[in-house]
């Protein structure tokens, strides 16, 4: 999606905290373990969400001889977005202000000088 394209969204996509919120409801309907358990226990899904990108893009450049290509492109960029959902929701697990809190984050990350500060 292009930058003008970005108009043609749905509202979903514009703003897709709604959908966090939702997801991070279904979770905490089913939630296994409660208190600080709970919650590390749904930052640690973060390591397996990332393991999954590594063997998409194992299995998408064929570097397990054993099983050669096992993976396309678009493999690694569908679990890349369950990184980023995986991570979403975990923030909103640790505060309700998710939305805030990222977007503060978000504007200094892009605020930061990309080289070494003189």
């Amino acid at each position: 999606m292009t930058d003008q394209d970005t108009s043609a969204a749905t509202p979903a996509l514009r703003d897709f905290w709604p959908t966090i919120d939702e997801l991070w409801s279904r979770l905490e309907e089913t939630r296994r373990h409660a208190g600080q358990e709970g919650v590390l226990l749904r930052i640690l899904k973060l390591s397996e969400e990332v393991g999954e990108v590594a063997e998409a893009v194992i299995g998408a450049t064929g570097q397990n001889p054993r099983k050669g290509v096992t993976h396309a492109w678009e493999d690694v960029e569908s679990e890349l977005c369950d990184v980023v959902i995986t991570a979403l929701v975990a923030l909103r697990t640790l505060t309700p202000q998710a939305r805030e809190v990222f977007e503060r984050h978000l504007q200094r990350v892009r605020d930061r000088p990309l080289g070494p500060s003189s």
